[in-house]
């Protein structure tokens, strides 16, 4: 198996991804195929997938922020069993970020995630991969060692309709296993950072930041 960057929507296998990830994420989930031109030229962000004999079984977007010296990874995918996809994605992508926090002159603190929580997010969405099943998906991140922020979670739609989207967390890998809290400025930051592309916020994200803005440390829960 494979793992190679795309950084061109024009590249053959970004097609294969795209096509991928709109059978397994909602709608709302997935930005739209065009869009995704800038983002794959930045090289801020790395958007890696799993070959398999020509075909791509699995994929990865994720960021490093050298300022913060924190990532975030944005999906992961999973597209056949059996492989190894999930821990060769998560073994490779450490060992990048590792790489590129090593270069910043410092070790990874941690990593964010989006996950969605099995109780609120509707699962009919995800029929037909068992895979990506929202239940299946919290496990393996929490053997990851990711924890849940102890906050009521909404993300902007990449639709950029103004649509606030529920049913998730906002996840947190410490890479010091003691950590209990994350500093509530870094989770401001980070978010208003990340959602930047994204012009129509819905009223309920501002309340969530400004909510934020208000506390000093928000605590790390199991998932």
């Amino acid at each position: 198996m494979e793992y190679i960057r795309i950084t061109n929507i024009d590249d053959p296998l970004f097609k294969k991804l795209h096509d991928l990830m709109s059978t397994i994420f909602p709608q709302e989930e997935v930005l739209e195929y065009s869009l995704w031109k800038e983002p794959l030229e930045d090289p801020g962000i790395r958007v890696f997938v799993a070959v398999h004999e020509g075909e791509v079984v699995g994929a990865t977007e994720y960021r490093y922020y050298s300022d913060w010296n924190i990532a975030m990874t944005d999906f992961t995918i999973i597209g056949k069993p059996g492989l190894g996809i999930g821990h060769f994605l998560a073994s490779n992508r450490m060992d990048d970020l590792k790489k590129l926090a090593n270069e910043n002159g410092k070790e990874l603190a941690g990593m964010f995630a989006e996950i969605y929580d099995p109780y609120k997010v509707d699962g009919s969405k995800f029929e037909g991969n068992d895979l990506m099943n929202p239940f299946v998906r919290r496990e393996v991140l929490s053997h990851l060692g990711y924890k849940r922020l102890e906050f009521a979670y909404v993300h902007p739609s990449w639709e950029n309709n103004g649509e606030a989207v529920s049913g998730l967390d906002l996840g947190y890998m410490p890479l010091n296993g003691e950590q209990q809290t994350v500093d509530a400025s870094l989770i401001v930051d980070f978010l208003t950072t990340y959602y930047t592309v994204l012009s129509n916020k819905p009223q309920e994200w501002l309340d969530m930041i400004n909510h934020l803005k208000q506390k000093e440390r928000v605590t790390l829960l199991p998932l």
